[in-house]
């Protein structure tokens, strides 16, 4: 899965959209996507907690108190991380102030 992380400042060198577009149709041209979606808007976010009680406590907005925000995800098929390496490099998420980072899907 690559999971791109958008900075919560503003990115030195934004992408475009006709960036995203062209990313997209490599993955799928290239056979490898399973499945991906980019996030709504950081403000749509809403935060569930269950405190030591068991009672759920819900917030506006995500709880992290980081630079960068989950943005969207890839989940792709290639048969190493060398593979899905390069992959992350090639995001345009990767690029101004973002980062893609590469993690298995667990298998149960």
């Amino acid at each position: 899965m690559l999971l791109i992380q958008s900075a919560t400042s503003q990115p030195s060198e934004p992408c475009a959209v006709e960036e995203w577009i062209a990313y997209d149709k490599a993955v799928r041209d290239a056979g490898i996507w399973v499945s991906g979606h980019s996030l709504a808007d950081l403000t749509t976010a809403t935060t569930v907690q269950v405190d030591e009680s068991g009672d759920r406590v819900v917030t506006d907005g995500p709880f992290a108190e980081t630079r960068e925000v989950l943005g969207g995800y890839y989940v792709i098929d290639v048969p190493d991380l060398d593979v899905a390496l390069d992959w992350a490099a090639r995001c345009p998420g990767a690029r101004g102030g973002g980062a893609v980072t590469v993690r298995p899907v667990a298998e149960f």
